[in-house]
Parts: structure tokens; C-alpha cells; sequence
């Protein structure tokens, strides 16, 4: 490619300005907001609402461990009472491959169905958007719908969402990420036409979260904060929205990690999930997802671990650039003193959200990586990284060095050891022998 004959140097600068007047660009772009319903019995609320809208039947797309815990009930019995009739497709997997997604749509069609309930987590939320998009796209084939807005949507199907996890913050986000197994990697749809028009935060769906899910969720809402406030992308909203998150989130992940039942707790993560959402649909994020989706897409490393596990590294490469944004953080954050220089409080961010990690359990290393795939997942996740705002940008070596930082550390084996030497007998013994 000719890009790659072009100086590292000239191709950031040049990048640098592509991204800043596709920033200006993108702040004209309507982004809808749904309606949000929040608090205990929320899911409920939604269902009625949705029942008097008159739609002939409603798709409600989850996973089968939420159908067999009865989380849906609230939902469809509110929309049984509202005369509304409904079907269940529950055979949603983490990172919901092409396939599946089509399967989903030939369900959607062969019930006559004409609006889409996305319960579940972020897995949920994406296949039915992409759902979404290819009925209303019927010519155009998943992939093809990829990128930014390729679908068209004249008409589009309605959603609405249930969040059952405070991380992903789909409910009110434009993207749709799918797998595509075939290529080993992930497929994003993005288009404003996609995002929910009502949403339904309740905690009480969420106190029986596993602490490992609540934790990489919770820090996959984290991720979402940052690199939209540290992006060439911000505005005064989307800042507003992140610093709010990254502060409900610092004071109440912990909480709802150890002790899921908190309904507090869980509420202002859920909406911390949200603001973030709002944050990076805006503004968009950066290479904690760029290399997250290339783990996701080769390992199927679940993303919110991912993202946590890269967090603290990205963070540290792009520290000289956004050391004032770091320093606003750490305020926000309550891990520094607004009296304390800049480079002190954006050190003590880096260093807390380390340090948040680690009391949540978050490994520092991916079992799943191997050396042999770095130079690859580099490459591809510079190229997803290339079309973000980020503050500085990596050249494939950089990016190489801070993936290796995240390999598991291992152990030689026994044969391979060598052999330690003979010991010297002792001069006199030696001289004896003679």
C-alpha cells in the first residue's frame, strides 16, 4: 500500500488533521437519545410502555441463561397484560457470530415481527441491532453493512433495550459489533438510525451477576469514559457525560463487586454505564478497543476483560499527550487533589486504575495471547486504531511492545534447561587421585 511507504512521523501529523476535521464533521451529526426508564422494576415499566404502541409482534432477542432465570418475566408479562404479542429468540453467545446473527433475522421474518426487545448484555444489544439493519437492508449481506454508515434505513425497525450488565452502555449507542468468524475478527455497524428509543436501567436485574462479570463490565464502562475524554473528539457534553461516569464508577464498582446485591450500587453503575455510552458516541474511543476487538476476534477474549487488561498499558504510552486530561480524571476520580501538579495527578490515575483492576481480580496478562500472533494483531488493530481520534498514535512496532506487555509470562521447560556444570573437586582431592 502506498500508506506504508509514507514516514511514521508525517503519516501521524497527516492523520492527526484527518481526524480533526472529521471531528468537526461528526459534531453535526444528529445522535438520538432514548427514553430512559431507571430503577428497580424498570424492565417492567418498559413493557407496558411498549405494549401500547400497537406493534403486531415483538422480537425479544437474549441469551438462554436469561431466559432460564426468569429475568424476562417482568417484561413479557407487562406485555401480555398490554395485549401485546411477543416471541423469544434466546440463542444469543458472547460476540454473536454472522451466522447466528442471520438466524436471527430468518426468525424475525418467519414471525411477522416488527419491533426488536434486546435483553441481555452487550452481545444482546449488537445482534439486535445488526438484526435491525439487515431487515431493513435486505439486499446487503452483514459484511457489507460494516463501517460507518453503510446500511440505509428508510425504514428502520424499532428497538428497545434492556441492559443486564453496567458496561457496555449499547442502549444508547450507535454501533452494532458482530463477529465475523470467518476472517477472525469484528464487524462494526455503526449508523444513529440503530440506537434504542427506549431503555429500561434496572438494577435488580443485575444482583446476580458473577463479581468477574460485574468487574470487566464495570471497567469496559470505565474504558468507554476515558477514551472518550481523552480523544481529538470531545465536546462539552460528551465531557460532561465522562467525567460523571468515571466518578460513579470509582466510587461504586468496588461496592457492586463485593457485594452484588447493592441495588445503590448498581443503579448509579448502571447509569455510569449510560453516561459513558453517551460520552463515547460522541466522541468516539481509541486503541483500548482497537487491539480489545483483535483479541476478541482471534481468542474471543470476552471484550470488557479485554479492554480491562489494556487499559492501564494504553494509557501509559499516550500519558505525555493527555497529561492535563489525566489530571481532571484523578479530581473526578478522587485519587488526587486539584493543589497537585498535573503530571502528579495524571501518574495517580494511571496508577489507580491499576490499582482498581487489581482489587477486582483483573488479570494483568492474557493466557490466550501467543508471540506468534503479535505482529498480525498489531497490524490490524493500528489499522482499526488509524480510523479513531486517538491523542497519539502508535506505529505497528509500538503497538507490537505494548501487546507483548500483556503476554502471559512463561516458564522454560525442564529439558530445555541447561545442565548445570560438575562441581570441582576440591584441589587436594584431586591432587590424590593423581
Amino acid at each position: 500500500m502506498i500508506l506504508d511507504l509514507i514516514p511514521e512521523s508525517t503519516r501521524a501529523a497527516g492523520l492527526e488533521v484527518l481526524m480533526k476535521g472529521a471531528g468537526k464533521l461528526t459534531r453535526f451529526i444528529p445522535i438520538p437519545q432514548p427514553t430512559l426508564l431507571v430503577g428497580p422494576g424498570a424492565s417492567a415499566r418498559l413493557g407496558q410502555a411498549i405494549a401500547g404502541f400497537g406493534h403486531a409482534r415483538i422480537l425479544i432477542v437474549t441469551d438462554a441463561v436469561i431466559a432460564k432465570l426468569g429475568l424476562l418475566k417482568p417484561l413479557t408479562d407487562a406485555l401480555t397484560a398490554g395485549g401485546a404479542q411477543h416471541v423469544v429468540f434466546d440463542e444469543i453467545t458472547p460476540d454473536a457470530p454472522i451466522p447466528l446473527v442471520e438466524r436471527g433475522v430468518d426468525f424475525y421474518r418467519q414471525h411477522d415481527c416488527d419491533a426488536i426487545v434486546a435483553f441481555g448484555g452487550g452481545s444482546s444489544m449488537d445482534a439486535s441491532k445488526a438484526i435491525a439493519a439487515a431487515i431493513a437492508n435486505p439486499n446487503k449481506t452483514l459484511r457489507e453493512l460494516a463501517g460507518y454508515l453503510k446500511s440505509r434505513l428508510n425504514n428502520p425497525v424499532r428497538i428497545y433495550a434492556v441492559p443486564t450488565t453496567a458496561g457496555t452502555g449499547s442502549e444508547v449507542t450507535v454501533a452494532a459489533v458482530i463477529a465475523d468468524p470467518e476472517q477472525q475478527a469484528k464487524l462494526v455497524i455503526i449508523d444513529p438510525r440503530l440506537v434504542p428509543k427506549m431503555a429500561a436501567l434496572d438494577p435488580s436485574l443485575m444482583t446476580g451477576l458473577p463479581p468477574h462479570i460485574t468487574a470487566a463490565t464495570g471497567i469496559d464502562a470505565l474504558t468507554h469514559a476515558i477514551e472518550s475524554f481523552v480523544g481529538r473528539w470531545t465536546t462539552p457534553y460528551s465531557d460532561g457525560m465522562a467525567l460523571s461516569a468515571v466518578g460513579l464508577i470509582f466510587e461504586n464498582l468496588p461496592i457492586a463487586y463485593r457485594d452484588g446485591k447493592n441495588l445503590a450500587a448498581r443503579e448509579k453503575m448502571s447509569l455510569a454505564s449510560t453516561y459513558a455510552g453517551f460520552a463515547f458516541t460522541r466522541a468516539n474511543v481509541g486503541y483500548v478497543h482497537a487491539i480489545a476487538h483483535q483479541f476478541g476476534g482471534r481468542y474471543h477474549t470476552p471484550h470488557g476483560l479485554a479492554n480491562a487488561i489494556l487499559l492501564p498499558h494504553v494509557l501509559r504510552y499516550s500519558l505525555s499527550a493527555i497529561t492535563d486530561r489525566l489530571a481532571l480524571l484523578a479530581v473526578r476520580a478522587r485519587v488526587g487533589h486539584e493543589g497537585e501538579s498535573e503530571d502528579v495527578l495524571a501518574q495517580k490515575f494511571v496508577d489507580a486504575v491499576q490499582q482498581l483492576n487489581d482489587d477486582l481480580g483483573i488479570p494483568r496478562y492474557l493466557d490466550a495471547l501467543r508471540e506468534q500472533d503479535i505482529p498480525a494483531l498489531a497490524k490490524a488493530a493500528c489499522a482499526e486504531g488509524n480510523t479513531y481520534p486517538v491523542p497519539r498514535y502508535m506505529t505497528q512496532s509500538a503497538c507490537e511492545e505494548l501487546i507483548r506487555q500483556v503476554l502471559a509470562p512463561t516458564q522454560p521447560a525442564k529439558s530445555a534447561r541447561p545442565a548445570r556444570p560438575a562441581a570441582r573437586k576440591p584441589r587436594a582431592a584431586r591432587k590424590s587421585k593423581a
